[in-house]
């Protein structure tokens, strides 16, 4: 996603026994046929933004259709709650975006609507879309809950003025080299590398791409919860170690959650930071395109970026759903398809620095630059989707909490070791759902 959304604790456990029955109305009761609400993701540099790329766009759908569209854009940090609530209230939107990575947990509450061949052929059709986005909809081997709707992914982002300075000729490839590179860079009040100790949901993308690089994926193969295998371990500690051991990354960035890693990396305090298509907020504050570079994010030394341990981005975007019991079932699926149409992929994805997941509007020109296609190659390629269960959302708070706890100890000064990471895995593991 854009704004990598922050923690979000208490109520997204998910209940599994939400009925279909229990959401109501997507239009709140009070909509024509002629309307529909739209919730849409915080994926510009702030709410007001979004809405200027947003509206004009509805003006035009409404224009071409009749179809008036009711927009609320909600921030990240609100976004999960609210769907949970309007899944129970029956006071949600007709069309909404979610997070890619909770479509499985979402489309277990019976609130979506199933995109089945049938609804996929009201929309455009399936195999307009590229299949890394198709990953990240919904459950393996049932029809999805969503559709993509912009597709994103992590890369190496380094500040060219740093590097040269410290006399780095090249992006590092691997770890070590972000390692070295980072212990270069990181004096007299500037540092390596930024992160966002305290949101969670950017601790599981990390330390899910770090599991995947030593073997581990977080979950069985039957979907159940596995955080404490070795590869596990050593994903969560070789993150927390950037701060701990490596001391490439600032203690105080234990307690971001909100952005401030891009904000010190465009005012010149640290050198390079792993994020999703960020150039629109690089902008915000005001850094030009040519004051940084962006290279493939790291793997291990001796592999390079692919599958398996050469994964080095989850799947990251965002997804159009419509919730089932929609009153204006044909307008809303009108205007997915509306969203999803070549000229507004091109146009949306342009805006927000991300890559449209519909396959002819990616040839489009405007994704060819450097930094899209770094992105649009990572996705092709090395990129892999977060475990599509259920209980998705529930790992990313109690695995998240247990990074963010670690770096907190980080900061402190207390000792981040092999058994203390295991002992808080394993604690993480205790408050899942048992199958």
């Amino acid at each position: 996603m854009r704004r990598i959304r922050a923690a979000v604790t208490g109520a997204v456990t998910l209940s599994l026994t939400f009925a279909a029955t229990a959401c109501g109305g997507g239009t709140s009761g009070e909509a024509t046929p002629k309307t529909l609400t739209y919730w849409a993701s915080n994926q510009g540099s702030s709410l007001e933004a979004d809405k200027k790329v947003l509206q004009p766009e509805l003006d035009r759908f409404e224009k071409e259709t009749g179809i008036k569209v009711k927009l609320e854009v909600i921030p990240w940090s609100d976004l999960l709650n609210r769907i949970l609530t309007a899944t129970t209230s029956g006071q949600g939107p007709d069309v909404l975006n979610i997070g890619n990575t909770w479509s499985a947990s979402l489309q277990s509450t019976g609130a979506l609507l199933p995109f089945d061949a049938k609804t996929f052929e009201a929309v455009g059709g399936k195999d307009r879309f590229v299949a890394s986005a198709l990953g990240s909809t919904g459950t393996p081997g049932k029809d999805p809950a969503a559709v993509p709707l912009y597709s994103m992914a992590y890369a190496l982002y380094y500040n060219k003025q740093m590097f040269k300075d410290a006399g780095i000729a090249e992006p590092p490839a691997t770890w070590d080299e972000v390692t070295a590179a980072g212990e270069k860079l990181s004096k007299d009040g500037k540092w390596g590398l930024g992160v966002e100790g305290s949101n969670l949901a950017n601790n599981i993308h990390q330390v899910f791409v770090l599991g995947k690089q030593h073997g581990a994926d977080f979950f069985t193969a039957d979907g159940k919860a596995d955080f404490t295998s070795e590869g596990a371990v050593a994903a969560v500690k070789q993150y927390v170690d950037l701060m701990a051991a490596q001391k490439i990354v600032a203690p105080g960035n234990a307690e971001y959650a909100q952005n401030q890693s891009l904000s010190d990396f465009a005012k010149d305090k640290t050198g390079m930071v792993l994020w999703q298509t960020p150039s629109q907020t690089f902008a915000a504050q005001g850094m030009t395109p040519d004051e940084w570079g962006v290279a493939p994010a790291p793997v291990p030394a001796g592999t390079t970026p692919g599958q398996g341990k050469g994964t080095n981005s989850m799947v990251a975007g965002i997804n159009m759903a419509v919730f089932k019991n929609t009153r204006n079932l044909d307008g809303a699926l009108t205007f997915v398809k509306y969203m999803t149409s070549d000229k507004e992929q091109i146009l949306l994805n342009k805006a927000y620095g991300s890559v449209p997941p519909v396959k002819s509007a990616q040839q489009d020109p405007a994704f060819s630059g450097p930094s899209l296609t770094v992105i649009r190659d990572t996705l092709a390629d090395s990129a892999a989707a977060l475990p599509q269960v259920p209980e998705e959302s529930q790992f990313e708070t109690v695995v998240g909490t247990a990074v963010k706890e670690l770096f907190a100890d980080a900061a402190a000064g207390r000792p981040v070791t092999t058994e203390s990471v295991k002992a808080k895995l394993e604690k993480a593991q205790q408050q899942m759902p048992k199958k």
